[in-house]
């Protein structure tokens, strides 16, 4: 509490901000990180399960444990599974219909999350221009300037920059990590759930 006391007697009120923006962003960072691992999204093993089932044409049990094991990867394969009577091309048409409604999802938060990495700089530099127009104001009602109050002020108004710039790099690492693992996300997504339609029309 002191630490943050201290920051904002240095760096002014945008200060506040800021640090609204690294809880916010930390907060985000945390949750992606447990929901966008693997066994939240397709999980191996009740894929695997889900597999066994269809090959031996239990049908209403794959069904039954789809909805019992709900992951983004089992509500896909559910909506195909209900229409197995369907065609092989309308089967994809179902599949790729209900990965579009689950792709929002996993992609949750990163919005936001790019978002804070790009304002945090922006809102630190603002700071600092603030900051520098009030030292030069009050130097300009001084008769003498004194050149370590005038390296005190600039060093003050350069807080909000350096805070900015901390959470941001952070923020758009994992942004970009979190970017590309929902794109391999996908990208398996899609490979098995083209495996389960040959699954399903197999015999």
């Amino acid at each position: 509490m002191q630490f943050i006391v201290g920051l904002v007697d240095k760096g002014g009120v945008l200060v506040y901000p800021l640090i609204g923006l690294l809880v916010w962003g930390a907060i985000i960072i945390v949750v992606k990180s447990v929901s966008l691992q693997r066994r939240r999204t397709l999980n191996p093993d009740v894929v695997a399960h889900v597999e066994q089932l269809l090959l031996n044409r239990k049908i209403p049990e794959a069904t039954a444990y789809c909805k019992q094991h709900s992951y983004p990867m089992t509500r896909i394969l559910l909506a195909a599974i209900i229409d197995y009577e369907k065609s092989e091309a309308e089967l994809k048409e179902v599949l790729e219909e209900a990965g579009r409604q689950e792709v929002p999802s996993i992609r949750r938060h990163l919005t936001t999350l790019g978002t804070i990495a790009s304002v945090s700089p922006l809102l630190g530099l603002l700071g600092t221009v603030l900051g520098m127009i009030s030292v030069f104001s009050t130097l300009a009602g001084e008769s003498s300037v004194n050149p370590s109050m005038l390296a005190g002020g600039i060093s003050e108004a350069l807080v909000t920059t350096a805070l900015g710039m901390v959470i941001a790099m952070p923020t758009l690492a994992f942004y970009n990590y979190f970017i590309a693992k929902v794109q391999n996300l996908i990208i398996e997504m899609e490979r098995v759930s083209l495996h389960m339609i040959t699954v399903l029309k197999r015999g």
